[in-house]
């Protein structure tokens, strides 16, 4: 016994620093992935059990680690996704060819799956599919981060899904008195009612804008781009003329400038001016928040009611030759500026 003491740290080496740290995340990685697939195996037998389906081979739906890696066996013939062009009453253009996908495909969580199909952003979707209104191949998934390939039998609410490969960007220059979403459940009038045959693919509005907020609006079918431009980390840039009740005070200029601090957290602009010199009740603000009715509430804040709020440019997109509740298709030096984030209309993040 004495002897193989000797040999203890050989035959079972305990690990030090950064392989022990290592060591523990793997085991961490192997937990939570047994226990995803134990949750999905527990959610497919929950949902047979509904349906009244008894399987003679309930090892085939249950996946092990080693699955969610190489899962070949699970779609092992290549097929072409029927677009949704090719469906009765589709909004989508009859010219959208069908997207070719394999087993070799990569993997995507699904809700950026749901993205790429042009049926929302991916915070949107990750909501989607929490609420238990996605199912893929039949077996309803809560967690946005699933992995799918593409040629999966994937539904929202019913209504299969599919990749799309036509994006459309489309710039638009709001009115009032039109809110910034698809629908509406109390009948108002929304943004996608202005462009109403620039395309027939299925686009959503990028972020938000007031129903009494104008200006510059982006619609989009891309879920990446929407993610980038909307996401806090990329800090995009906004600016917004803004006339108020009264002239703003040297003071309240500076609060501006130097920060103020709201309800739900501080808030600093990046830029504060006055829009004429000789009227200085019209400012104008540069800011990257994205919280919701920002400017607003800032002004608020300060002891001033907003009259008028006009999104002048988001990102690198501004109004200019697009006349009020008009619209336009965006050139492609702009879409490529959009995607590869130009430090142009981004924070520049100060050095430390």
């Amino acid at each position: 016994m004495n002897n193989n003491k000797g040999f203890e740290k050989f035959i079972k080496p305990e690990f030090k620093g950064a392989k022990k740290k290592e060591s523990i995340r793997q085991d961490k990685r192997k937990a939570k992935a047994e226990s995803r697939a134990i949750g999905e195996d527990l959610r497919r037998k929950k949902l047979d059990k509904k349906r009244g389906i008894v399987s003679d081979k309930p090892e085939e739906k249950k996946f092990h680690k080693k699955d969610s890696r190489d899962t070949n066996n699970r779609f092992p013939e290549k097929r072409s996704i029927t677009p949704i062009a090719h469906q009765k009453d589709s909004p989508v253009q009859d010219s959208f060819e069908p997207i070719e996908i394999d087993a070799n495909s990569p993997l995507m969580p699904l809700n950026k799956f749901l993205a790429y199909c042009g049926i929302c952003g991916r915070r949107e979707a990750a909501g989607i599919i929490k609420l238990g209104n996605v199912t893929v191949n039949g077996d309803k998934i809560f967690e946005p981060g699933y992995k799918v390939r593409g040629n999966e039998d994937v539904k929202v609410k019913g209504k299969k899904i599919f990749l799309q490969r036509n994006l459309v960007y489309i710039l638009l220059n709001k009115p009032k008195d039109y809110i910034t979403t698809s629908k509406d459940p109390e009948g108002r009038k929304t943004v996608l009612e202005l462009i109403k045959g620039a395309t027939k693919e299925r686009v959503y509005p990028v972020g938000r804008l007031d129903r009494n907020t104008t200006g510059v609006l982006l619609l989009t079918n891309d879920g990446e781009l929407a993610q980038q431009l909307t996401h806090p980390s990329f800090q995009v840039k906004k600016i917004y003329e803004v006339r108020v009740d009264k002239p703003v005070t040297k003071k309240d200029f500076e609060a501006i400038l130097t920060g103020v601090t709201l309800e739900d957290g501080f808030v600093q602009a990046d830029h504060v001016a006055y829009a004429d010199a000789k009227d200085k009740s019209v400012i104008g603000i540069e800011i990257h928040s994205g919280r919701n009715r920002i400017v607003r509430r800032i002004f608020e804040h300060l002891g001033y009611d907003v009259k008028n709020l006009d999104r002048v440019m988001f990102a690198n997109l501004t109004k200019k030759n697009v006349d009020r509740g008009k619209w336009r298709m965006l050139q492609e030096k702009e879409v490529r500026l959009l995607k590869y984030m130009n430090q142009s209309f981004t924070k520049k993040k100060k050095n430390a």
